[in-house]
């Protein structure tokens, strides 16, 4: 297997993106902004609903991590992706999209079961609700998964949806110990208040003794902290990790390390859809420190790759979109 920049894991998901009304997700008990497991069934008969009711608007490879590696892949890193898919064509379509960024994947991902999928429910203030159901993904383990790669690779990626599975969990301690006997820095995303408020004990097990880089937005730094303000969120994420970014919507963002802390402002753009804007922004702001570009231009970029995700609906954009916007912010910074 040939050597490469990111080794993330994450769930395998295919998003189904609908249109709707805030009316519909307090109909349904569905907590706008967060993301709810479910069952097959209960999901399908949601889905049927929505098809009757609300705007279908199309159907996307997604699960956070891999949004976020396809992004580092397409601005030109080098990218392995370790998740599980069931044996059926959603298995197939996932894994085909992830090639087509040119991300290294594993044949031992494939296995019976059924490839999960996401009701994503984009409501008219872009916010976006989703509803999972896990799947084959919810069974991910170290089996499904080559670490050949990670010895070699700079960073070590974790999503906080695995914070809901026992075997995932599993995986990446595994994953962690070849990570730190490797010099791979660690960095990880809270990826949902759902799971700061619910999987809290299975997040705390991914972070384990810190992580070099923690991505979050300004509602799960607050959550997770206990605290009411970002100052004093952030003197308690910096316990946790050596640097720290809080994404803050249209705001922008702020970045700290130990010895410095810095506020990015964010982009004016119509909002959409906030599927995957997070996940952009993780992988923009990976690619650009690994590539040795400085904090300030990763956040620049971050913000950039992002903006533009939240203004289309779907959670990636067009592979050839990320290089260009790489190269916009490169002629023209402001």
């Amino acid at each position: 297997m040939a050597t490469v920049d990111l080794f993330a894991i994450g769930n395998a998901l295919i998003d189904q993106e609908f249109k709707v009304s805030d009316a519909f997700l307090v109909e349904h008990n569905l907590q706008k902004g967060t993301m709810q497991l479910t069952d097959g069934d209960t999901q399908a008969a949601l889905y049927r609903k929505l098809q009757a009711s609300q705007t279908y608007k199309g159907q996307a490879a997604g699960g956070s991590a891999a949004n976020t590696t396809v992004a580092f892949a397409a601005l030109g890193g080098t990218a392995f992706y370790g998740c599980r898919v069931g044996n059926d064509d959603l298995g197939r379509i996932y894994l085909d999209g992830l090639s087509e960024a040119g991300i290294q994947t594993t044949q031992k991902s494939v296995s019976d079961g059924v490839t999960g999928t996401c009701m994503v429910l984009v409501s008219p203030d872009s916010e976006r609700t989703m509803h999972t159901y896990l799947g084959i993904t919810a069974e991910l383990s170290a089996q499904q998964i080559d670490f050949t790669a990670l010895e070699t690779a700079q960073w070590l990626y974790i999503e906080g949806y695995l914070s809901t599975s026992d075997t995932a969990r599993v995986a990446v301690q595994q994953a962690r110990a070849i990570a730190k006997a490797n010099g791979v820095k660690i960095a990880l995303t809270l990826s949902d208040p759902a799971m700061v408020q619910y999987a809290r004990q299975g997040l705390d097990e991914l972070i384990d003794d810190g992580v070099d880089l923690l991505f979050c937005n300004e509602q799960e730094a607050l959550m997770y902290t206990h605290t009411d303000n970002l100052e004093a969120a952030l003197a308690a994420l910096r316990l946790k990790s050596h640097m720290v970014v809080i994404t803050l919507s249209e705001k922008g963002a702020l970045i700290a390390t130990q010895d410095e802390q810095f506020n990015v402002a964010g982009r004016q753009v119509l909002a959409v859809d906030a599927n995957g804007a997070g996940d952009a922004f993780a992988g923009a702001f990976l690619y650009a420190l690994n590539a040795d570009l400085g904090l300030q231009t990763a956040a620049e970029l971050a913000i950039l790759v992002s903006s533009q995700v939240v203004s289309q609906f779907g959670p990636r954009l067009a592979l050839t979109d990320y290089a260009q916007l790489l190269h916009t912010l490169q002629q023209d910074p402001a």
